[in-house]
């Protein structure tokens, strides 16, 4: 599989992002989040690479206000 189709699953995006559940599902309702894929079910997951983008915009967010 490729890196850029990796699914991480809820638990995965909290260990990298240190935004729990109920504050990433707020923040995906208010478009500042990744949306979730549904793999199966009540199953989400989310691409790797649209995380990995997420934390580069927070990381150009802080870098400009320097």
């Amino acid at each position: 599989m490729s890196p850029d189709k990796k699914v991480l699953n809820g638990q995965e995006v909290e260990e990298i992002t240190k935004v729990c559940r109920s504050k990433r599902y707020e923040l995906i309702q208010d478009g500042r989040f990744p949306k979730p894929i549904n793999l199966l079910g009540r199953n989400n997951g989310w691409l790797a690479s649209e995380i990995d983008a997420w934390i580069a915009e927070r990381v150009a967010e802080r870098d400009a206000k320097i």
